[in-house]
């Protein structure tokens, strides 16, 4: 049985400042964003319990959207440029 991990074979990779901060950026601003909602909906209403709701389904479906967009964007530097295929006019790989 082998105690190696699946990251022995890579080397070893130190996330961006940028990369770290990802997440808070993604919580701040649902976070922004239902505290703003929730206000909006308290001074309409003046019922803090329906703002209260109306301020955390905000805060999780802008979560969720935002974690998406998040996850359809890839940095250059991610990209393996052996992944692109083959070259323009060569012949496809045989089957």
């Amino acid at each position: 049985m082998s105690t190696t991990g699946p990251d022995d074979d890579q080397p070893n990779h130190t996330p961006s400042r940028r990369d770290l901060l990802r997440p808070v950026e993604l919580v701040g601003g649902s976070a922004l964003a239902a505290i703003f909602v929730g206000v909006i909906v308290l001074m309409t209403t003046r019922d803090l319990q329906f703002a209260g709701i109306s301020a955390g389904i905000v805060f999780i479906v802008v979560l969720v959207v935002l974690a998406m967009f998040a996850l359809t964007f890839t940095d250059d530097d991610a990209i393996d440029p052996r992944d692109e295929g083959p070259e323009p006019g060569a012949e496809p790989p045989a089957h």
